[in-house]
């Protein structure tokens, strides 16, 4: 079957068996190679923001639709409702117009039309005529316009039928194509959390954890104050007491795993995400290495402090991260740099963890 939305086609996969033998691959076979590649969590990442991407994409174009058959269904209403309107107009016309026709050939029966052929008429008798005739023809017009109503009214009628057939068909593949969509979104950041979980994430029995580690879900942050993410939206990282918000947690667990494979060990983290409450209290314990409380990426979600010898500058931790960040949306922002000096301070750039 093909697929309604623009796309988004899942019903069937892409032609060709290398093609088609990939992508059903891709999120399964990549759960068992992520201890041996850490880009796969990125790989993983990417496919769970395509399939909501998808997801979003067909629900607009089910709710457009819709909208479209609503605004449809309306307008034939009204037709059919103008339709009855100048039938009933017609059926009020017509019956006074019958029975005044009945009359005047009464009329014409007994005084004008017998004068008028036996050649004794006169001008009354014409006039008489010529009215008689003329309200006929008025009354067969609108007998004519009647049944003229009265078809449209019955092809209007089968057509609004006919639609409504349509639509129910089209909103039910609609559904179909959207449920497939959302188990397919489901299925991967499923496959996601599992991965997360071989890697040392801790999840705890509620699941909160896998919600917040729901790259899909990432975005949602931007949603409440800085410092004041609820936990529900933040994921934890191996490196126990730290969370991030999901994009940028899984790139930093992807680039631990790069780190450890260089240096046989997991990158140190001092701080992660920080409360307001605690972006308070850094700020008074530590003057001038601190943002205002509400300002900071860590309230974001977005940022860690680093030990373990990246804190030192141009120690060979800090230089392979400086190479080898990018690769992960990972960055040192150019002040931290100069003003003030932080080498140990580390950003996640959502811009360019969305190209990777």
């Amino acid at each position: 079957m093909t697929s309604l939305f623009p796309g988004a086609a899942v019903a069937q996969p892409p032609p060709g068996e290398a093609r088609a033998s990939a992508v059903q691959r891709s999120p399964l076979e990549t759960q068992g190679a992520v201890m041996r590649d850490p880009g796969s969590l990125t790989e993983l990442r990417r496919e769970a923001e395509k399939a909501s991407k998808d997801l979003e994409v067909a629900t607009r174009a089910l709710e457009e639709r819709r909208a479209e058959i609503q605004a449809s269904e309306r307008e034939l209403t009204g037709k059919l409702r103008e339709l009855q309107e100048a039938e009933r107009a017609f059926a009020q016309v017509r019956q006074p117009l019958s029975e005044i026709v009945g009359v005047l050939y009464q009329q014409s029966g007994s005084n004008g039309l017998e004068s008028f052929l036996a050649g004794n008429g006169d001008t009354s008798a014409l006039r008489a005529m010529a009215s008689t005739t003329h309200i006929v023809a008025q009354r067969n017009q609108v007998l004519q316009e009647s049944s003229r109503l009265q078809a449209e009214r019955e092809r209007v009628a089968a057509q609004a039928q006919e639609l409504r057939a349509d639509n129910l068909l089209a909103e039910a593949q609609m559904n179909a194509e959207i449920e497939t969509l959302k188990a397919r979104s489901d299925k991967i950041v499923k496959t996601l959390t599992q991965a997360l979980v071989k890697l040392g994430v801790k999840i705890d029995k509620s699941g909160q954890a896998a919600n917040g580690c729901n790259p899909t879900r990432a975005t949602l942050t931007g949603d409440f104050p800085n410092g004041l993410i609820p936990k529900l939206y933040l994921c934890p990282l191996q490196q126990r007491g730290h969370e991030l918000r999901a994009d940028a947690a899984i790139a930093f667990i992807s680039l631990n795993e790069a780190y450890r494979k260089r240096f046989g060990r997991h990158m140190c983290v001092t701080d992660s995400y920080r409360s307001l409450a605690e972006q308070q209290s850094v700020y008074y314990r530590r003057p001038g290495l601190a943002a205002i409380p509400g300002r900071s990426n860590h309230g974001l979600g977005l940022a860690v402090d680093l030990c373990g010898g990246v804190q030192n500058f141009r120690s060979p931790q800090f230089n392979w991260l400086e190479a080898n960040g990018k690769k992960f949306g990972w960055i040192h922002p150019q002040w931290a740099y100069v003003s003030p000096f932080e080498p140990w301070h580390w950003e996640y750039d959502p811009k360019l963890g969305s190209l990777l």
